[in-house]
């Protein structure tokens, strides 16, 4: 269950969402994840038949690695579906 934070940022994030973009539109999500575990393969399911164009980068230590998703979405109700289900997958960094 989401938390009053968590509901308050998603509605803050949907009125800049539709004041700044004309939509439909591409949006570009960048989350950071460990590299050894299971984070990138659930995220990059999550984007499965969305058309995204997915790039990952690994850290100079190798650690972690920066996931980077640009898709088309219909509206901001679509970005922020994304971002619920990604905040799922443990150890995510939504940034």
């Amino acid at each position: 269950m989401e938390n009053k934070e968590s509901e308050d940022f998603y509605a803050k994030l949907k009125i800049q969402l539709a004041d700044t973009s004309i939509w439909p539109a591409k949006y570009l999500y960048k989350f950071i994840v460990p590299s050894l575990g299971p984070q990138i393969a659930e995220i990059e399911h999550i984007f499965d038949n969305t058309g995204a164009v997915i790039t990952n980068k690994v850290s100079s230590k190798g650690k972690y690695t920066s996931v980077s998703i640009v898709v088309h979405l219909k509206n901001p109700d679509a970005v922020i579906e994304k971002y619920k289900e990604v905040s799922k997958v443990k150890g995510v960094i939504s940034l």
